[in-house]
C-alpha cells in the first residue's frame, strides 16, 4: 500500500495543478477503504477545502474524474463526503502477485535493520511447574521474536529464571519437613511437578499454623515482646470482639505479628538467610531441587516449540545487581535509611520512593532486575532494544526499573519495553499457584492433543497415517489450537480461555485456518502444474479482488506486528484472508474452469494464499498439516 500511495500521490498533486491551479503544498493523505465501499484506497478531501475554496465532494468529484481519465492505474471512483474511494485497476494488482509469487520471502524484510534487539520471556520461578499464564507469556514472547526477525532485526531469545528468595525456601522447607527424601524418580513426578506439591504443601502448613496462632489468641491476648503500638491494640481488639470483626487494617496488623511467630515462614526466612551467607547444606539442597525443576521445564519447553538463545540466573544477577546500588548510594544517587536499607527517591518523576537493598542487607526483585539489565548490555553491546515479555500486573515495577537505569545514567534504558499482557483467566476463575489452583501447562496441552484426536477420530479422515505420523498430527493441531487462541487477542486484554472454543473447527480458530490450508495443498496435489506467472489482462470477480488485494498487504501486516510487537495483528490477520478465500473457493470454479488463464490465475492465487497462511503462522509458532 506504500508503493501504491506514492505513486497515486504524485498523480494527485497533478489533478491538483491542472484541474484547480493550485502550487500550494496541501497535505495529501490517504487511508484504506471502508469495507462497505468500492474501492481499495481512500483520499481524504477534507484538507482541501480551504485552499481550494470548494466542498469537500465537489473536489472529490473533479480529482476522481481527472485520475479515471489520466492515471491508468484508476478504473474507477465514488465520493462519500469528504473521502474519494479510489478503484483501482486489476493489472496492478495482477503484476504484485506476479512479484509476490517470485518472492520466497514475500512479506520479510528485503534487507537487514542493523538492530539487535533482546526478547525476554518465560522467566518462570523454580518453585512450581509451567501453568496456563506461562503459556501464553512464552506463546508472546517466541512468537514477537519471530515477527521480529522477519522484520530484519537479530533477535536473541533470552529469560531470568527467578532461582532464589523466599518462594524457593518455602519449598525446600516443605521438603525437608515433610519429603521423606522423595525424587522425582521415587515419586514418578516430573521435577518441577514434584517442587512444586511442596510450595502447596507450604501454603497449607503456613495457613493453618497462621489459623492456630490466631485461634488461639482469640482467647487470650499473648504476652510477646517487640510489638508497635498498633499491633498491640489490634491484638486486644482480636480477643474482644474475634479475627472476623475486625476492621482490614487490624486483621493485617494480626496476621502481620502471626507471620513473626509462624515456625513455617520463620524456617523459610532463616533458609533463605542460611542461602545468601552460602551455607554449603542450604546450597547443596537448592542446587538439587532447582536441577529437577531445570529439567521439567526443559521437556515443557521442547513440548511449547519454543527456545532461548541464553538463560540468565537471579542466583547471578543479584549480585551485581547489589555492587550497582551500593555504587549508586556511594555516588548519591540513592539514600540509606537507619535501619540501613537502601532507597530510591522517584517523586519528582511522578514515581514514589522504592526500596533497592533491605536492612539485613538482603535484595529485592528490582535489585535483581536492575543487575540483569545492565549485564545483558555487558555481553551484547551492540544492543538496541530490550523487550521484557511480563504481565500486566508489574506494569509499574518495569515503569520504576527503566527510571532507576536513567537515574544510574544508563543511556540505552529509555529504549527498554515493557510488552505487557494481561492475565489468562478460565471460566472457573482466577488461579492461583500457592492454593494449587493453576492449569498445569503440560496437562493442558496433553488435553489439547486428546480432543485433537478425539475429533479427528470422529471425523475419520486420518486412516493411512502409522503411529508416529498421527502423535504429530494431533500435536500439531492441539498445540495450534491453543497457541493461535492465546495469540489472536491483542496482548494488553485480559483473556478468557476455553479449550472447547480453541479446538473448534469454525470460526477464528487455530484448527479453521489448518484445515484450510490442508485444503488448498488438496487443491495443488490435483492439479497437472503450477503457474510461475499469471496473466495480467483478466477481468477480476470482486472476490477475486478482495482477496488478492488482502493477500498483498501482508508484507504491511507483518511491518505493523514488529512495530507494535502484536502477534494479534498477525493472526487476525490470516482468519480474515482465510475467510475471504474460503468465499472465493466456494464461488469461484478453479480446476473446472474452461477458461485457462482464469483457472491459472485462480490456482496461482490459491497457492499464494497457503504460502502466506504457513508464513504467518510460522510467525505465531504454529505448524500446518497438508493434509486435514
Amino acid at each position: 500500500m506504500q508503493q501504491l500511495s506514492s505513486l497515486l500521490e504524485k498523480e494527485v498533486k497533478r489533478a491538483l495543478q491542472e484541474v484547480f491551479n493550485c502550487e500550494d503544498k496541501l497535505n495529501i493523505t490517504f487511508q484504506e477503504t471502508r469495507k462497505e465501499f468500492e474501492g481499495e484506497i481512500t483520499l481524504v478531501t477534507f484538507p482541501f477545502t480551504k485552499a481550494l475554496k470548494s466542498k469537500p465532494e465537489e473536489i472529490g468529484e473533479k480529482i476522481g474524474s481527472f485520475l479515471k481519465q489520466q492515471c491508468h492505474l484508476v478504473s474507477g471512483y465514488n465520493v462519500v463526503k469528504g473521502f474519494l474511494n479510489i478503484v483501482i485497476d486489476d493489472e496492478f494488482w495482477l503484476e504484485h502477485l506476479n512479484e509476490a509469487n517470485s518472492n520466497q520471502l514475500f512479506g520479510y524484510a528485503k534487507q537487514a535493520s542493523g538492530k539487535s534487539i533482546m526478547v525476554e520471556f518465560s522467566s518462570p520461578n523454580t518453585n512450581k511447574p509451567l501453568h496456563l499464564g506461562h503459556l501464553r507469556n512464552n506463546f508472546l514472547g517466541y512468537s514477537v521474536s519471530q515477527i521480529l526477525k522477519a522484520n530484519g532485526h537479530e533477535v536473541r531469545n533470552v529469560q531470568i529464571i527467578n532461582d532464589r528468595g523466599i518462594h524457593i525456601c518455602k519449598s525446600m522447607l516443605a521438603w525437608q519437613l515433610f519429603g521423606e527424601n522423595e525424587t522425582p524418580e521415587s515419586s514418578g513426578l516430573k521435577g518441577d511437578k514434584l517442587v512444586g506439591k511442596y510450595y502447596v504443601l507450604y501454603d497449607k502448613k503456613y495457613r493453618a499454623a497462621k489459623d492456630e496462632l490466631i485461634a488461639a489468641w482469640e482467647k487470650e491476648t499473648p504476652s510477646l515482646e517487640g510489638l508497635t503500638a498498633d499491633e498491640t491494640e489490634a491484638l486486644g481488639k482480636l480477643k474482644s470482639v474475634g479475627f472476623k470483626e475486625l476492621n482490614e487494617k487490624d486483621q493485617a496488623l494480626v496476621v502481620r505479628v502471626s507471620d513473626k511467630n509462624n515456625k513455617f515462614l520463620i524456617g523459610a526466612q532463616e533458609l533463605l538467610r542460611k542461602w545468601e551467607q552460602n551455607d554449603p547444606n542450604v546450597r547443596a539442597l537448592w542446587e538439587k531441587m532447582n536441577d529437577w525443576v531445570y529439567q521439567g521445564f526443559e521437556k515443557t519447553y521442547e513440548k511449547m516449540g519454543v527456545s532461548f538463545d541464553k538463560l540468565y540466573y537471579e542466583s547471578e544477577t543479584y549480585l551485581k545487581g547489589k555492587d550497582e546500588v551500593l555504587k549508586g548510594l556511594k555516588e548519591g544517587l540513592f539514600y540509606q535509611k537507619d535501619d540501613k536499607s537502601i532507597w530510591v527517591d522517584l517523586e519528582k518523576e511522578g514515581l514514589d520512593q522504592k526500596l533497592l537493598v533491605r536492612g539485613d542487607g538482603t535484595t529485592v526483585y528490582m535489585t535483581q532486575d536492575i543487575g540483569t539489565a545492565i549485564q545483558r548490555y555487558e555481553d551484547v553491546p551492540e544492543l538496541s532494544q530490550i523487550v521484557y515479555t511480563v504481565g500486566n500486573e508489574q506494569d509499574y515495577h518495569f515503569q520504576v526499573l527503566f527510571k532507576i537505569l536513567e537515574k544510574m545514567g544508563y543511556k540505552w534504558a529509555s529504549s527498554c519495553h515493557h510488552l505487557s499482557y494481561g492475565m489468562v483467566d478460565l471460566p472457573s476463575g482466577k488461579m492461583k499457584s500457592r492454593e494449587g489452583t493453576v492449569v498445569d501447562a503440560d496437562d493442558l496441552m496433553q488435553e489439547m492433543e486428546s480432543e485433537a484426536q478425539r475429533i479427528a477420530e470422529e471425523l475419520g479422515k486420518l486412516g493411512g497415517k502409522n503411529e508416529e505420523e498421527l502423535e504429530k498430527y494431533y500435536n500439531t493441531v492441539g498445540l495450534g489450537a491453543l497457541k493461535y487462541f492465546l495469540l489472536k487477542v491483542d496482548a494488553k486484554k485480559r483473556m478468557m480461555f476455553d479449550p472447547q472454543e480453541s479446538i473448534d473447527f469454525n470460526g477464528n480458530t487455530g484448527p479453521f485456518i489448518q484445515y484450510t490450508y490442508a485444503r488448498i495443498q488438496s487443491l495443488l496435489d490435483k492439479a497437472d502444474s503450477l503457474p510461475t506467472e499469471v496473466n495480467t489482462d483478466i477481468t477480476l470477480t470482486a472476490t477475486e479482488k478482495q482477496c488478492l488485494v488482502l493477500l498483498l498487504k501482508y508484507p504491511s501486516i507483518v511491518k505493523t506486528a514488529g512495530e507494535e510487537c502484536n502477534p494479534a495483528v498477525i493472526a487476525n490477520y490470516i482468519y480474515e484472508l482465510v475467510k475471504l478465500y474460503n468465499s472465493f473457493y466456494q464461488s469461484h470454479n478453479i480446476h473446472k474452469e474452461e477458461n485457462n488463464i482464469l483457472a491459472a490465475f485462480r490456482l496461482s492465487l490459491s497457492e499464494k494464499v497457503a504460502k502466506i497462511i504457513k508464513s504467518g503462522m510460522h510467525l505465531l509458532g504454529i505448524e500446518v498439516p497438508s493434509r486435514m
